[in-house]
Formats: C-alpha cells, structure tokens, sequence
C-alpha cells in the first residue's frame, strides 16, 4: 500500500489561509474540508486534519498526524517532542512586552514585580528566567490587552502583528522578544517512506519560495556591451543570449534576486540595457 502523509493545519485563521495558498502553490489542492476535521488532499499523497493551531503539537507528537503547520510561537509554547523541518515564511508574527501609553518603560527590569498578562505562560516564564526577572505570571486565554484597562496586569506579553490592537487598548509595544513565522513540524517517529514523501514536500515548497524571491529578467543588450552585462546578472549558471533582428543587439534572458535587480538597474541601463521587463516566476527547481 503506498504511503500517504497526514498533515494537521489550522481550521481557520491567517494561518490556515497561508496553509492553504502553499499547498495550492505546490501543486496540493485542499476541498471539501471547510466544515470537518478532514479535508481531501489532490496532487500529493496527503490527507489533511483541520484542527486548532495550539491542538496541533499534540496531535504531531501523538502520531495522529505525520506533519503540521502552526507558528514558531506554538512549538515554543507546548514543548512537545516533535521536529521543526522547515521555515515556511508566512504568518510572521512576534511575541512582544507591551504596556499602557502613559507609563515609562525603563528597560526589562521594568518588569521586576509586575503582573504580566499573556497567553503564552512558558514562553514568558522562560524570558523572565533567562533575564532574572521575578515577576507574576496572568495566564489569559484571550483578550490579554484588555488586562492593564482593568487593573489586571501591569503589562502584557502577546502576539503582535500589525500593533492596532494594542493601539485601541491604549497599550505601547516596548520590547520584542522573539520573532515567530509559520513552520513544518514533524513527528520524531516516521518510517523512511513517510521520510521520503516529507522530502519531497519540502522540495516544492522550497521550489515556491525560490520563485517568490526571484524575477525572469529579459532585455535587450548591444553585443559590445554583453560581458558587462552578464557579469551584473549571471544568472543561475550562464544568461541565455539571443540574436535580435536589429544588427548588433541581442535578447538576453536571466534569473535576478529581486533585491538584487533593484541594486543594478542603474547599472544595467549605463552599460547600455534597454527594454528591461521583470516577470514573476511561478516554480523555480534547481
């Protein structure tokens, strides 16, 4: 019987939107899931569970599921023995100290002998522990930045995203502690056949997260100029190079970081570049 994998990602959320879009980008399309625990898997030897993201290190650990998706943030929190196998890029997010917009924070011995709300308690016990800070621990399940407002807490240690949250709660972002993204997880227990499908997953997202950082480039060049050009974008090994119906000039196709096109366009264009186009790549395999 062919190995199949189980992958445990959030029922709903920004993280399970992000789930979704990389499974899709991979080839991996998800249905019929909206509604139940499973979901159908078309395109790879997969079968979904939809469950909450602080349930999911449970269900990894446990061998209910081969795999999951859930944030850096959570594999912290719950201390369960599983793997992280890759960074996948998205739901970024970080874990930070915020207080009331009218206090003065002086630094981490601010938090000496306060309260502090928060609904990650083991991340925060280890920061107090690792920085000598003896302070009291609020463990809130939801609507920590209500906590200072009612005479709760002193201050909150929770996830921030954009930071409006804390800002309609009257509460300033002081201190980052650790920063946090999506992540794959695996179960420390999987057979070499499970392995090997867990690799090749791995090797599509890889390949969807070259294309997101890379750019097609295409540009017309004078044939005098081209070893200037080429060396400004070599490209993954050599630019293809084709001759243009215009005597003297050639079409020259390549592969660019996109941080790196932006440093050289300038360059390009003095070493005689015209009709630069810059093409979004859908897949990128090295």
């Amino acid at each position: 019987m062919e190995s199949k994998l189980t992958l445990a990602i959030q029922k709903s959320g920004r993280l399970s939107e992000g789930s979704i879009e990389m499974l899709k980008l991979c080839g991996i399309k998800v249905s019929n899931g909206t509604n139940h625990l499973k979901a159908v898997a078309e395109g790879f030897p997969l079968e979904v569970l939809l469950l909450r993201d602080d349930d999911i290190p449970q269900y990894v650990a446990d061998g209910v599921a081969d795999i999951g998706i859930l944030g850096m943030n959570e594999v912290l929190e719950k201390k369960k023995p599983i793997s992280v196998v890759k960074q996948l890029g998205f739901s970024k997010c970080r874990l930070s100290v915020a207080v009331p917009k009218d206090v003065t924070y002086t630094g981490r011995e601010f938090l000496n002998g306060k309260r502090i709300a928060t609904s990650y308690p083991e991340i925060l016990k280890d920061f107090l522990a690792d920085n000598n800070i003896d302070a009291e621990i609020h463990c809130i399940s939801g609507s920590v930045e209500i906590t200072p407002g009612i005479g709760l807490a002193d201050a909150i240690f929770e996830i921030v995203s954009s930071g409006g949250t804390l800002l309609s709660n009257g509460l300033t972002e002081v201190d980052i502690i650790m920063r946090s993204e999506a992540v794959l997880v695996a179960n420390s227990n999987l057979s070499q056949d499970k392995i090997n499908l867990i690799n090749k997953l791995i090797f599509r997202i890889e390949s969807v997260q070259r294309a997101k950082s890379n750019k097609y480039i295409l540009l017309n060049a004078p044939e005098n100029r081209l070893t200037d050009i080429v060396n400004l974008i070599p490209g993954m090994k050599s630019p293809t190079i084709l001759p243009l119906a215009m005597e003297g000039w050639c079409s020259l196709h390549s592969v660019i970081s996109e941080v790196d096109f932006w440093n050289v366009i300038d360059k390009l264009k003095d070493a005689g570049a015209e009709g630069i186009l810059v093409v979004p790549i859908e897949k990128m395999v090295i």
